[in-house]
């Protein structure tokens, strides 16, 4: 266990670069399991959760060689069977939600895979529903092991349909399409999630082999190939961390520069700050955010309330609502923040109320933010992480405010941020780890 001291009030000065997607390389060192020949995969970053999966994968056989920084290759020509049917792989997979993006590459590969309900967040319900749904209409058999507590997935071949999707979830998504690329015959998946992680991931299938059509939209057809061969592929930015600097540079009323964002594949990102009254200015590849002592909330053009609400891609995040909410804390102005996805990823506002803010909590779903623009500050307070973006939510109020502040359970913040104290503090933040 770790803890973070913060001693708020320092602004931050100059350039930094966000790492490589979280969300993008869990689906993409999954994907490495589709062929036995090697994959490269650069800009990988160095976090928890992915450092978890990596170790997955060498326990299961993957030949994992860390080639420099980011640059890591794959070799999966020697999976070892008996291991995914232990009980150590499956409590491995209760430990780390992205390894249920295992289940496609496995199923499809070797015709059955076992796995236990997955870990993660504690944000409310996250149902599996359209993972085996996808994978059962490719022709898998489902089955619930209820004395070892797992899911298995049986199927001698996989064949090509049509299917609509009940949600446009991002993991199940990825989980069908890895899954259809092996199958025989044209599988067309509509409602699919195209956020730019799924992008990615098909775009690299398709150096892998792979025939995917549709690509960016809501309407993938798939036509399966006996087999996928070795690639090269480079990670996005994590656009949740570009906006999470994004925020704390307008709490901080600091300057600064975030390098190679990859500008086009952000979305609303850059303008959902605006909306709350941020100068986002593009210069290239880069954003940069100027210093603000004050910033005031937009209105909807008939006068009511701004709202920011999560929705599929090309719709806002829900991984960013949490800093947006925090965010509109030293605001002017007033916004209600509508978080449709998950029933508990509110819940850490009591933290922001005890620290002074001024916000009204709903229902679990919203949460309406009376911005103080900067005539309050926040008071320091002890804290516990309860999930990585409530986490980074706490330690961007915890930078801006007066006297110091302790964030425990920070593993919850090193499981999405690299370094995260190191990099903010030659930006000129005062964070100190503290291992307990």
């Amino acid at each position: 266990m770790a803890s973070f001291i913060i001693e708020g009030g320092h602004r931050l000065q100059g350039e930094i670069t966000p790492q490589g997607a979280k969300n993008e390389v869990l689906q993409i060192l999954c994907a490495t399991l589709l062929t036995p020949e090697k994959v490269t995969v650069r800009n990988v970053p160095d976090i928890l959760d992915v450092n978890n999966l990596i170790s997955m994968l060498r326990s299961m056989g993957v030949e994992v060689e860390h080639l420099s920084g980011g640059e890591f290759s794959f070799c999966a020509r020697n999976i070892d069977e008996k291991y995914l049917d232990s009980d150590e792989f499956l409590k491995l997979c209760s430990s780390l939600r992205g390894s249920v993006m295992l289940m496609g590459p496995l199923l499809a590969r070797f015709g059955r895979v076992l796995i236990s309900k997955p870990g993660g967040d504690k944000i409310g319900r996250r149902r599996l529903d359209t993972h085996f749904v996808g994978l059962m209409k490719l022709g898998a058999a489902f089955s619930y092991n209820d004395g070892r507590g797992v899911y298995e997935l049986k199927a001698e071949a996989l064949n090509g349909t049509y299917m609509l999707l009940d949600e446009a979830s991002v993991t199940g998504t990825a989980n069908i399409i890895m899954a259809a690329v092996l199958a025989k015959g044209v599988t067309t998946i509509y409602n699919a999630a195209c956020e730019p992680y799924i992008q990615q991931l098909c775009r690299m299938l398709c150096r892998m082999g792979a025939k995917i059509e549709g690509i960016a939209s809501n309407r993938l057809v798939i036509t399966g190939v006996e087999a996928l061969h070795g690639c090269e592929h480079t990670v996005l930015p994590d656009m949740i961390e570009v906006g999470s600097f994004i925020g704390m540079a307008a709490m901080t009323r600091s300057e600064l520069t975030i390098r190679n964002v990859s500008l086009e594949n952000l979305g609303v990102i850059p303008d959902s700050f605006r909306r709350l009254g941020i100068i986002v200015e593009e210069r290239g590849d880069d954003l940069y955010i100027p210093r603000q002592d004050h910033y005031q909330i937009e209105s909807f053009i008939d006068g009511s309330i701004m709202t920011l609400a999560d929705a599929p891609w090309p719709g806002l995040t829900p991984d960013l609502l949490s800093v947006l909410l925090v965010t509109a804390i030293q605001a002017k102005g007033s916004v209600l923040i509508h978080q449709k996805m998950f029933e508990s990823r509110l819940f850490f506002v009591d933290k922001l109320i005890e620290m002074g803010a001024q916000i009204i909590l709903c229902d679990p779903h919203r949460a309406v933010v009376n911005g103080h623009d900067h005539g309050i500050s926040l008071r320091g307070r002890t804290m516990t992480s309860p999930d990585i973006r409530a986490g980074i939510a706490l330690l961007i109020a915890a930078m801006s405010a007066e006297g110091i502040s302790r964030i425990d359970r920070i593993e919850q913040i090193d499981r999405g941020y690299q370094n995260i104290d190191e990099r903010l503090n030659r930006l000129g933040a005062r964070i100190t780890r503290v291992e307990l």
